[in-house]
Order: C-alpha cells, then sequence, then structure tokens
C-alpha cells in the first residue's frame, strides 16, 4: 500500500516546461552566441553599432559568416577595423529595415540596405543571392528582427567622385 500512495504523490502535476526563448534574444545577443559569427560580433563592437542593433526593430540583418570576412583577406579586414566611418557603413549594408523572410527577400528585385546601397536579388536552384552573397542559413528569429547568414561581405560602392 505505500508505495501506490508514493506513486499517486509522484503524479502532482509539474508546471509546464517553458519553450526555448532564443527569439527573445535581440539581434547583437544573438549574433553573439553563433559560433559562426565571432567577426561580426567583434566588429558591431569596434564599429559602436550595438545599440542601434539591438534597437527595437524590426530588421532583417545579412549576417557575414566568419568564412566572408576570412575571404576579404587580413589586410582588409584590418583596414576596415581601423577606420570606424567605413566600417560603419559595411555593417550598414547588412541592414535592411523591416522584418523580411528569406522567402520575401527572394521576391524582391533589389534590396536597399540602412548604407542606401541597393544590391540586386536574384533567386537561382533554390539560393537567394544579394548581389554577390548566397544566403547560406535563413530566417533565425530574434526579438527585434530575422537573421539570415550569407557568405559574403557586401561592400558599399566607393564613390567615384565626379558628377553625378
Amino acid at each position: 500500500m505505500a508505495s501506490a500512495n508514493l506513486s499517486i504523490a509522484q503524479e502532482k502535476k509539474e508546471p509546464p516546461k517553458e519553450q526555448p526563448k532564443a527569439a527573445e534574444k535581440d539581434i547583437v545577443d544573438t549574433i553573439k552566441a553563433s559560433a559562426t559569427h565571432k567577426t561580426l560580433a567583434r566588429l558591431i563592437e569596434t564599429a559602436g553599432v550595438t545599440e542601434a542593433w539591438k534597437g527595437k526593430g524590426p530588421f532583417t540583418i545579412l549576417a557575414p559568416n566568419d568564412d566572408a570576412f576570412n575571404k576579404l583577406g587580413k589586410e582588409k579586414l584590418e583596414s576596415l577595423e581601423k577606420d570606424k566611418a567605413k566600417l560603419t557603413k559595411v555593417l550598414n549594408c547588412c541592414v535592411i529595415e523591416g522584418k523580411h523572410s528569406a522567402a520575401d527577400v527572394g521576391k524582391m528585385k533589389t534590396c536597399k540596405t540602412k548604407a542606401g546601397e541597393e544590391f540586386p536579388v536574384t533567386v537561382k536552384d533554390g539560393k537567394t543571392m544579394i548581389g554577390t552573397a548566397t544566403i547560406t542559413k535563413a530566417d533565425q528569429a530574434a526579438g527585434n528582427g530575422v537573421i539570415h547568414t550569407i557568405d559574403t561581405v557586401l561592400m558599399p560602392k566607393e564613390s567615384a567622385g565626379g558628377p553625378g
């Protein structure tokens, strides 16, 4: 009889387990937690855009992975880190106002970034490309937007300095 009472006592209801709250992390914290975005996380800090990227949003982030930054080469990356204005413009090429799924981005003809740059959008063989960058991991939710990992750093066009 004692064991029957024990099993009844063990059946008391436990509170429902909380669902993972990954989407409650903002974009910056989500990027910092990513094993493949260490360079981007460091550059966000270096450029001083942390608070802007933690803002209410919503934002869509085209987040270059570490391999994308490695493609730039060590010298170019170091040069960017020393030129805060240029680094900020490069990082602003990663930001699209509003929350856009990869499917939504794929329906755009061009995508305009916070830097004011417009990149052509193409879809080929089921892969979405923004400029020369391919989305390699799509639709990672964050509390203030969505992150799409890309394999190439989107660079601002250099101003020609001429008329027009």
